[in-house]
This record gives C-alpha cells, structure tokens and sequence, in this order.
C-alpha cells in the first residue's frame, strides 16, 4: 500500500524535475545570445571559456563528493579524447549558430539531430528503420526547411552559412548523443564521461582558436582575444552563471530525474526546451517567430515526440515480456 501511495509522488517530482531541466537548458541559448551582443565575444572564445569553467566545477564537486569518479581506466582515453572532440564542434557550432541564426531557432535547429541520429543509427549500428523514424525524419527535414526560411530562394543567399551551421549542429549533436551511449556500453560513469568530454573539448576549443579567424569562423583574430573579457566581473558572473547554471546543473537535473521516470518518459519532457526558449527569447531578446516558423518548430518537434512515444513502446514491450509486471510501477 505505501509504494502505491508513493508512486504518484515519485512520478510527479520526476515530471518536475525533467521540466525544472529542460527550463534551464532553455536559457543557455538567451545567455549566450546577450554575451555575444552585448560583449562581441567571438564564439569560440565563449564556447572555450564556457567549457573551461564546466571542467573546473565539475571537478571540484567530484573531489568533494565523488574524488572516484576523477579517476578513468587509461584504455579509454582515446575514446574520450575523441568524444571531446565531437563535443568541441558541437560547442563552437552551437555558439555560432545562436550568434547567427538567434537563440530560438538555433535550438529548433539543434533539434534536426533527432533525425540524423536515426539515419547514423541505421548506418553504423545497422538499427531497424520503421515508419516511424521515416515519418519522424521527414517531418524533422520539413520543419528545418521551414524555419530556416529555406522555401524562399533568396534565402539561400542571404542565410544559407547560418542554416548550414544550424544543421551541422544537429549532427554534431547526434553524434555526441550515440558517443555518450557508446561509453555507457563500455562502462565509463556518466558523470565522469561528461568531465573528460568537456575537459578534452577545452583543449580542443584552445586549438581551434589558435587558427585566426578569418581562416575559422567564430575564433580569434589574434591569440590575446582569449582574454576578451578582460577583468569585466559581471562579464566573468554571467559567464559562470552559463556554466554552472543551465549547462551543468540542467544536464545534472536531468540525470536525477532519470531517477523517478523511464528514460522515454524524461527524454520527451525535454521537447518542452524549444517552447521555453521561444517564450524567452521572445521576452528577453525581442526575437520573434513567423507563422511558417512556427510551424516548422511543430513538425520538428513532432518527429521527436513520433520517436520518444515509440521508443517507450518499445520499452515497454521489453519488459513486459523479461518481466512480467514491472510495467505496473511506470507511468508513460
């Protein structure tokens, strides 16, 4: 009687805690939006000093309260590094996107990775493609046609950089996502899988910027650019705020919320991101959405949750079928 008294709770503090994730994961578009505005800051310098203060932090509460998880097999390394690498261009593109295209549809964009991860998925893994990822590709395709304006031929001239970085996103994103399960199936912690990433991406990051920028878009035109900032404290505030805020503390949250909720049931609660960024950049940044971006952000969307729907399906068919009654503890 009392796990069935506790069960509804459990639930609801998993719901608001994946929403509380996908809430501050939202503000990391409008942050880097105003410090690129406000400041000018190359991208790859934000995207660098943004990783520099994740890596510190993350490593100071692992020595605190997890010193374990600092420590990784040596044989893992050059995984890692590479994985950190994947993560530096998803970060600099990231970064970049949101400087050109704004931080609302950046993120809609981002979010083509869904169907990128399903074609990389079938390629590379040689997953099952249904009509379910085909219907969730096509909409997802659709939906960044849409948005990025790309239905109007001059906007293959006047913002096609901006679109292609978007994308490039996407798939840098989606080929972060398949690395990050490639190192639970190896057995790495996830805590101490995102410490290396982001440790690895940071020196990455400081190569990238050693290229003048008129060779790379979005770094330094000269090596003293990494000092951007100078001695700004609020500069320096807001840019913390950027790490330790919606950076690390969403992507812990939502690790918590893992906790309570099936993994389906948490992954579609984070569709909600898009929504709130819109709502923000909206309040904040006074950016503002077309009917027919609008309804690009719907189909993109709508392939994601196509694809988180079907994922819990299945997940449930899974275990019905090794363990006939465990299902009765989920919600879906």
């Amino acid at each position: 009687m009392t796990n069935q008294t506790s069960q509804p709770r459990q639930t609801g503090k998993g719901f608001a805690l994946a929403v509380f994730s996908a809430l501050m994961l939202a503000t990391t578009a409008i942050i880097i939006r105003y410090l690129t505005e406000t400041y000018r800051i190359p991208a790859l310098v934000l995207a660098f000093w943004r990783d520099v203060l994740v890596t510190l932090v993350l490593v100071l509460i692992l020595l605190i309260f997890q010193p374990r998880l600092l420590k990784v097999e040596r044989r893992f390394l050059p995984f890692l590094a590479f994985y950190g690498l994947v993560f530096a261009f998803f970060n600099g593109l990231w970064v970049e996107s949101v400087v050109l295209n704004g931080a609302a549809i950046a993120t809609v964009l981002s979010y083509s990775s869904t169907a990128f991860t399903v074609l990389l998925a079938r390629w590379f893994l040689k997953e099952s493609l249904n009509w379910d990822k085909i219907l969730a590709v096509i909409l997802s395709l659709l939906g960044v046609t849409l948005v990025s304006g790309l239905v109007d031929p001059a906007a293959w001239h006047t913002n096609f950089v901006g679109v292609l970085v978007g994308v490039l996103c996407g798939l840098s994103y989606a080929i972060y996502t398949m690395m990050g399960r490639s190192a639970a199936q190896r057995g790495v912690n996830p805590w101490t899988a995102i410490l290396y990433s982001f440790a690895f991406a940071t020196v990455f990051l400081f190569l990238f910027n050693l290229v003048p920028g008129k060779y790379f878009v979005g770094g330094t035109m000269q090596i003293r650019d990494l000092g951007w900032l100078g001695w700004d404290p609020v500069a320096w505030g807001i840019m913390f705020l950027l790490a330790a805020g919606p950076t690390l503390a969403g992507f812990g949250v939502f690790n918590v919320s893992l906790g309570y909720l099936p993994s389906s049931v948490a992954n579609l609660l984070m569709c909600t991101e898009p929504v709130f960024v819109v709502v923000f950049a909206y309040v904040f940044l006074k950016e503002k959405l077309t009917l027919v971006e609008i309804l690009g952000s719907a189909l993109i969307i709508s392939g994601v949750i196509i694809l988180r729907i079907k994922e819990g399906q299945v997940l449930r068919k899974n275990k019905a079928g090794s363990a006939p009654g465990v299902e009765t503890g989920e919600t879906s």
